[in-house]
């Protein structure tokens, strides 16, 4: 698979939760070829690298949240909350996880988050844009308005008769 196809395909993985970018423990495994016990079996015998900031379990609500928004509703018959890990943590997974495959994943879902990262500045750009062009367009369109109500009043159209031909100000 090409670098930009599994970009792509693992960026569809990364979720905001909390307000964060984050991907699922069972992602991130099935990524790098590890069974989910195995990466938090690893995760918890580092546990110093990874600080609540890198790496947190979901509460059951935002476990209900997750399945409303995915179609399955199958999380493979766990016993515990899924964990979830921020791209700092993401990154410190690499080190837990010593293998090639590990480390060639990793870059990949790096990537990905900085494609993302760009996608949303572009956003913001893009949102900023349209905000200033509504303003011009209001100023715009109250300097129509006030040429409109001269004309009118050049024409000595009464006010009365403006609003029932409709060339009152709206």
């Amino acid at each position: 698979m090409p670098n930009r196809i599994a970009v792509d395909i693992i960026a569809t993985k990364i979720l905001e939760i909390r307000g964060k970018k984050v991907m699922l423990d069972r992602d991130l495994a099935k990524l790098y070829g590890v069974e989910t016990k195995y990466l938090i079996r690893q995760v918890k015998r580092n546990a110093e690298r990874f600080p609540d900031d890198f790496m947190y379990q979901l509460n059951p609500q935002e476990v209900i949240n997750l399945r409303c928004q995915n179609v399955t509703s199958s999380w493979g018959g766990r016993r515990y909350l899924p964990y979830v890990f921020t791209e700092q943590g993401v990154a410190m997974l690499s080190s837990v996880l010593n293998s090639k495959r590990a480390i060639r994943v990793n870059i990949l879902i790096m990537r990905a988050f900085v494609k993302l990262r760009k996608f949303l500045f572009t956003h913001k750009e893009l949102v900023h844009k349209l905000e200033d062009l509504e303003r011009k367009i209001e100023i715009h369109d109250m300097d129509i308005r006030d040429i409109f109500e001269a004309i009118r009043q050049l024409m000595g159209i009464p006010a009365a008769h403006r609003k029932i031909t409709g060339f009152a100000n709206k």
